[in-house]
């Protein structure tokens, strides 16, 4: 009889294993996502949680013992020229990130030891490393608008998933980094591109797509994460409408346009953050600027242009429409809302309000239910003149009707660099701060183009742009002089109080990355010459420093047998590595690596094994 029960044990344990129930190493599935961020172990989404908080309940490394922070480990990317923009992940002692290119690497999360790295082969190979033209531009690869950055990688039941420089979306094996599937997001022969990292919810890959300088139509779409079929499409402005709309909304949108904006496509391309809220089931994304950016080429001056640099809510489950707050009406100025969507449960005049947060390129932070997208607060973190305040009950902009430039141009602030964009902000629930870098925000000369003639594959932006290409500067006709430079805002860290919309503390900073906050009253943040820094999160003391390559990305942290590492990536122009530290960490700041060249076959060399830990 006893023999019999372990006779059945044993064949439990073979089945079970046969099966696939066993535990499997790397795998992440729906409950682990909604808990992501709730112990700080592992950081499994590229925001860190649905909410996008970049919050990590980790108080090992804290503000008493900040100092005697040290490297690790670190890892040489030898990535191609280009800037390191990724967010790292970190799941089951693995850390996935993407280098430029859209190379992705995964590594130990403890030594740094590479374990695999796929490359998407897109058209880099081509690309002239160190030359004298425009690096921003590929002529045999993707249409690019500012550069080969890719900003992360999602992870879901043993796969990862990244976007392509071509709108490719890719799931990979995330034991071995051999592609499971990929499909087209976009025609191939289009000016589509991916450079956000995918999120995804209830076993769906959520990703959008970048294009908007080429004047193309923007939309976010969902995949089924383990086949890759399509589930649904949201484009974010409306089509020919001659022909039948894809919902409603774009029938209330198309009703904000004329003209024939579709013959171009209109922009609003979501090509950044995405987040959810699990108990609202509510998916929110944000879109890009119009296009053109010129109005009166692409519909009647002065119409609101739905849904262009807006923030949306819809179902995960079918991208139904469930409403939208619209940032800068008929922007002209590139002022795109693709900034982090961050979430929070705030008490505001005596009532706790679920709201969700952003500092979208026009200047401005914002505060809005997140439940009905209700205007809630707003406030300026910079120096504004497109815009003469916000109504204080819809926040809609009271435009300055001077911001309307022409051919004989207008100085605006802050100018298409915008005050906020990619980087990472993050919220603090002890201290109840958000930690913004609105970065070196200045003003910009907006010079509408005499003539625009739309081309395939070329800027679209209908504006002169100083530049090397023929079709940003009026389609070959030699640009004017450019006006005096205007003095840059400046560079810095702002601690933000988002019930009173005011500033408690800043700091110099760089434009370069973003923030990470932690339980540790832990502030990480980058200075603009190339300093990784800690500060503390209420008082914003600098408590640690270590100089590294500039150029940074946003950081992470996470726990392994017992010890909390920080993560970082830095550098660009071929000159990158991920960095990791750790209490008395003793392995000594290696000098800047040498900027990378491809190999004989065109394509990046491999990683040095000066990354193992010392």
């Amino acid at each position: 009889m006893q023999e019999n029960i372990w006779r059945l044990l044993a064949l439990v344990v073979v089945l079970g294993a046969s099966n696939g129930w066993a535990q499997q190493p790397g795998s992440v599935d729906d409950q682990a996502l909604r808990n992501s961020g709730k112990t700080g172990d592992e950081w499994l989404m590229n925001a860190g949680n649905y909410a996008a908080t970049r919050y990590s309940p980790l108080n090992q490394i804290n503000s008493t013992n900040v100092n005697r922070l040290g490297l690790a480990w670190y890892y040489d990317t030898n990535s191609l020229p280009g800037t390191l923009e990724a967010t790292p992940v970190v799941s089951n002692g693995t850390l996935y990130a993407t280098m430029t290119w859209g190379v992705v690497f995964a590594v130990d999360a403890r030594t740094g030891q590479e374990k695999w790295r796929w490359d998407p082969q897109v058209g880099h190979q081509n690309f002239p490393p160190g030359s004298a033209g425009n690096p921003h531009r590929v002529r045999t690869g993707p249409s690019l608008c500012c550069g080969p950055g890719n900003r992360g990688v999602a992870v879901y039941d043993r796969k990862v998933y990244v976007g392509t420089l071509d709108a490719r979306l890719v799931a990979l094996d995330a034991q071995t980094g051999k592609v499971v599937w990929e499909v087209p997001t976009a025609d191939k022969d289009s000016d589509y591109s991916i450079t956000g990292a995918p999120l995804v919810v209830r076993g769906r890959v959520i990703i959008g797509n970048g294009g908007g300088e080429f004047a193309i139509r923007g939309y976010i779409s969902a995949y089924d994460a383990e086949t890759g079929k399509l589930i649904w499409r949201f484009y974010t402005v409306p089509g020919d409408p001659s022909k039948p709309f894809e919902n409603k909304a774009m029938e209330v949108a198309a009703k904000t346009w004329s003209g024939d904006w579709w013959k171009l496509g209109g922009g609003g391309n979501p090509w950044n953050a995405i987040s959810y809220d699990p108990e609202l089931d509510l998916l929110y994304f944000g879109t890009g600027q119009g296009g053109p950016w010129v109005q009166k080429y692409r519909s009647a001056v002065g119409q609101d242009n739905l849904y262009i640099c807006s923030i949306i809510a819809l179902k995960p489950e079918t991208g139904k429409f469930v409403w939208y707050f619209q940032t800068t009406p008929g922007d002209e100025w590139d002022y795109d809302s693709v900034a982090d969507l961050v979430e929070a449960d705030l008490k505001i005049d005596g009532r706790l309000r679920h709201v969700i947060m952003q500092a979208p390129k026009n200047g401005y932070f914002y505060v809005l239910d997140r439940k009905t997208g209700r205007f809630i607060s707003a406030a300026p973190l910079q120096k504004i003149t497109w815009a003469k305040g916000l109504d204080p009950k819809t926040g809609r902009p009271i435009i300055n009707p001077e911001a309307h430039y022409g051919t004989t141009g207008t100085i605006i602030w802050p100018g298409p660099g915008g005050g906020h964009v990619w980087q990472g902000m993050s919220y603090n629930p002890q201290t109840e701060l958000v930690y913004v870098t609105p970065g070196f925000a200045s003003s910009f000369n907006y010079v509408q183009a005499k003539e625009f003639k739309p081309e395939v594959g070329e800027y679209n932006w209908g504006i002169v742009f100083r530049s090397t290409r023929r079709s940003a500067d009026t389609n070959g006709t030699p640009p004017p002089p450019p006006p005096p430079p205007t003095p840059s805002a400046g560079g810095f860290l702002l601690a933000w109080d988002p019930v009173t919309e005011t500033e408690r503390w800043r700091v110099p900073a760089t434009s370069g990355g973003g923030t990470m906050t932690t339980a540790g009253n832990l502030v990480f943040a980058a200075s603009s010459d190339g300093q990784f820094e800690a500060f503390s999160a209420d008082r914003g003391e600098k408590l640690w420093s270590v100089k590294l390559e500039q150029g940074f990305a946003n950081p992470v942290t996470y726990m392994l047998d017992g010890k909390q590492y920080v993560s970082v990536l830095a550098g660009r122009a071929g000159k990158g590595r991920l960095y990791t530290f750790a209490l008395d960490g003793n392995v000594p700041i290696p000098p800047p690596p040498a900027a990378a060249a491809p190999a004989s076959n065109g394509q990046p060399p491999a990683p040095t094994t000066t990354n193992q830990q010392q």
